[in-house]
């Protein structure tokens, strides 16, 4: 899910939240927006590689990562994501 969906998605479900909670989602977001600009070729399948390795607990090979409901894609994806993203190394020392 490329962050501007998901950002959407936050978005919708956030009436009831405060301003500060807001304004964390918001940096988050943004955060998220960052690095995505920054990715390679396969940004969104990279992305999504991301989030499936944040989110699975228990993951022994690269195939069990796709089998995660955010990685939307086929699980030969993850080896062209793995690939074809390679950040730049100042840009990617920029953001941490």
């Amino acid at each position: 899910m490329s962050p501007t969906a998901l950002g959407r998605k936050i978005e919708r479900s956030t009436c009831l939240l405060s301003t500060a909670a807001m304004e964390l989602l918001a940096k988050l977001k943004a955060f998220r927006q960052a690095a995505y600009n920054h990715l390679g070729k396969a940004n969104d399948a990279t992305f999504e590689l991301t989030d499936a390795v944040l989110l699975t607990r228990n993951a022994y090979s690269l195939a069990d990562l796709s089998l995660c409901p955010v990685f939307r894609r086929r699980w030969p994806s993850i080896y062209e994501a793995l690939q074809d993203s390679r950040p730049q190394r100042q840009i990617d020392e920029a953001l941490h």
